[in-house]
């Protein structure tokens, strides 16, 4: 029980000498991963929308090439980006470019870098995600809406893609809470964020283990809030579950069945149809089998 005591004392004097620099590394591990996750989306959106455009025997040998180029360029793209640490590749991208370039190409600005980094990292995940989510929609809607006309991209944007979005959400969640963890790895090129902090603060105190339970709690209240606003925006878009079925439908009309407002229905015994047919069956002696 002296332990405890001892380490709410060493967090509270953790927190009060060092309270500003853990809510700033705070801030901008969000502002990071929530803006390296929307630009991953993106980028894997497009990846996704890329990787199954139909490539049929019959199609220019052009338009065959480009795409099987692009499918390969995706595939090593998704490959090399899933298949290396994050940590490694902010490595290769901040101190590899300078490297290369004798210095003529470098990253001047460390959030440039930071979120670069994370959102390819996301896109190559998000990439196979959506290439999931689009396969998952039933092929009968593809072929409904090439049958009225629709291009591919049409199809894309208006039918195809909206039902995906939901079925990846809780997918982009999962990316959103990966990077609210992962961005600890941004502190290799110098990123101030939520680890950081930490690494500054046992610098200067030597309270490792303190200091370590203070990100153990801030990370978990992160993503703990990140799961519940997530949940309820899945639920937001399924929508409300208490509906009535429509019983009678007054726009509803079924062909052969619809009443004419001057004329009736044609199988009305006082409509001018129906009597204009009866007098054609006696004028030309219609047989019960033509009829």
């Amino acid at each position: 029980m002296e332990k405890f005591v001892q380490l709410a004392a060493d967090i509270g004097k953790l927190w009060g000498k060092y309270g500003g620099t853990y809510l700033s590394g705070i801030r901008n591990t969000l502002i990071l991963a929530l803006v390296a996750t929307v630009i991953g989306c993106v980028i894997g959106f497009v990846c996704g929308v890329l990787n199954t455009i139909p490539c049929a025997k019959s199609d220019p040998p052009i338009k065959r090439f480009f795409l099987r180029l692009i499918r390969i360029i995706v595939r090593i793209y998704v490959e090399v980006f899933r298949g290396t640490p994050m940590v490694l590749q902010a490595v290769f991208l901040y101190y590899g470019l300078p490297y290369f370039t004798d210095n003529a190409v470098k990253f001047a600005n460390i959030w440039v870098a930071a979120i670069l980094v994370v959102s390819i990292n996301t896109g190559a995940y998000m990439a196979e995600s959506v290439r999931g989510g689009i396969i998952s929609i039933d092929p009968g809607q593809t072929e409904g809406a090439k049958a009225i006309g629709m291009t591919h991209l049409q199809t894309m944007t208006s039918v195809i893609l909206p039902q995906a979005l939901r079925n990846i959400m809780p997918q982009i969640g999962n990316n959103f809470i990966i990077n609210v963890k992962d961005t600890s790895v941004m502190f290799i090129i110098g990123f101030p964020d939520f680890f950081s902090a930490h690494r500054a603060a046992v610098g200067a105190s030597y309270l490792y283990f303190p200091s370590a339970t203070v990100e153990m709690l801030g990370y978990l209240s992160m993503t703990l809030i990140a799961s519940f606003l997530l949940r309820w925006v899945e639920k937001k878009l399924d929508g409300d579950s208490s509906y009535e079925l429509v019983q009678v439908d007054s726009l509803t009309m079924t062909a052969g069945t619809y009443s004419h407002p001057d004329r009736g229905t044609p199988f009305d015994e006082h409509s001018k149809e129906y009597r204009g047919r009866v007098q054609q069956d006696l004028k030309h002696g219609r047989t019960r089998g033509e009829r």
